[in-house]
């Protein structure tokens, strides 16, 4: 896995690998750009990470899954709104965020074995529950996962650590 060259604002560009992780694990959506033939197709969609990958589930036929399988390398984006900074001049307004994007390759989840680890991955994104996933909702579900090769990120104010973002209760 590699960083995405040319950040314009590379005073807040992060590097640290556990800060971006970070970032992804704080997070609770990721937007997958896929192409549609000429055309960019942005879908945001619940996710999980492990370390390597992010995780993601759906029915198993749409639109989505049908440009995934014409082409499996996508892009993706996650953003975190720490805080909306507000001054008396409309361009001095600003935003305290957090930001990663990257590329990499989907691969659809075939094993029963492989799809409850995708999900488990997913559920600890927003739950530290333990859950169960029957076979025949396993039957059902498609489970994929984005292999990530490429990966940046960026934190505005540069150097604060922020403070906890809005998580969804479970």
């Amino acid at each position: 896995m590699s960083s995405i060259p040319n950040m314009r604002r590379s005073d807040r560009a992060v590097f640290d690998r556990s800060r971006i992780d970070a970032i992804i694990r704080d997070a609770n959506i990721c937007r997958i750009g896929l192409v549609d033939n000429d055309q960019a197709y942005i879908v945001p969609m619940s996710f999980g990470y492990d370390g390597t990958a992010l995780y993601f589930h759906s029915a198993v036929k749409g639109h989505k899954v049908d440009l995934m399988t014409i082409n499996p390398d996508v892009s993706f984006e996650i953003d975190i709104l720490d805080r909306i900074v507000k001054t008396e001049k409309g361009c001095g307004w600003t935003m305290e965020y957090r930001s990663v994007i990257g590329n990499g390759t989907i691969e659809f989840l075939e094993t029963d074995e492989e799809k409850r680890y995708g999900l488990s991955v997913l559920m600890s994104q927003y739950s530290d529950k333990t859950f169960e996933f029957p076979d025949k909702d396993l039957r059902k579900t498609l489970v994929f996962k984005l292999v990530i090769d490429q990966i940046t990120a960026k934190q505005s104010p540069e150097n604060k650590q922020p403070d906890s973002p809005l998580r969804l209760s479970g």
